[in-house]
């Protein structure tokens, strides 16, 4: 990386529930160690909701379900010179990935028509034009963008994490230990 500035890493959370972003908080005090490594862009960790920016390296948690979610990728593809899906839902769509196999009208119908204690008199599904178009079905991110790594996890674990933003800091190769990545 460009020794004359601090790397600039940005990061978001798409369809999923935050838990890789909890691995990054999970570095513990190693995060303190990659703020001074580092500059963030756009990020919760610094609740900038936007990139400003090129950034060396991009964190991406959670798949894509709606039109929004294809746009920040897009945007983090053509700001980031990595790419970095982490995660399950990142890598296979996860747990937002079960309505796949049900229409998205019958998915809409069922949470805000028919789910128990749901009161809609009028019967009227969500189509605010600020709500985000659903797309068919929740797409993994490698289907949207090119992905450079994949950290697999459900959440990832925060030293996989780590030796992967150490080795690309250092201009290294990632390669994660497969301790890193055991679930037994």
């Amino acid at each position: 990386m460009n020794a004359k500035h601090k790397p600039r890493i940005a990061t978001a959370s798409l369809a999923g529930c935050f838990g890789c972003h909890m691995s990054i908080l999970d570095l513990d005090e190693r995060i303190l160690k990659l703020a001074e490594l580092v500059e963030f862009d756009c990020s919760p960790i610094n609740d900038r909701k936007k990139l400003t920016g090129h950034c060396e390296i991009g964190l991406i948690e959670g798949g894509c379900c709606n039109e929004e979610n294809v746009q920040v990728l897009e945007e983090f593809r053509k700001h980031c010179d990595v790419l970095i899906a982490l995660g399950d839902c990142a890598l296979n769509g996860g747990i937002p990935a079960m309505r796949n196999h049900v229409p998205v009208r019958e998915c809409l119908e069922e949470a805000y028509l028919k789910a128990p204690g749901v009161w809609n008199p009028g019967g009227i599904l969500p189509n605010d034009p600020e709500i985000p178009l659903l797309l068919n079905r929740v797409y993994p991110c490698q289907e949207v963008v090119k992905i450079d790594y994949f950290i697999p996890g459900c959440p990832p674990p925060a030293d996989a994490i780590w030796d992967a933003l150490v080795a690309l800091l250092n201009g290294q190769p990632v390669k994660l230990a497969y301790e890193r990545l055991k679930y037994d």
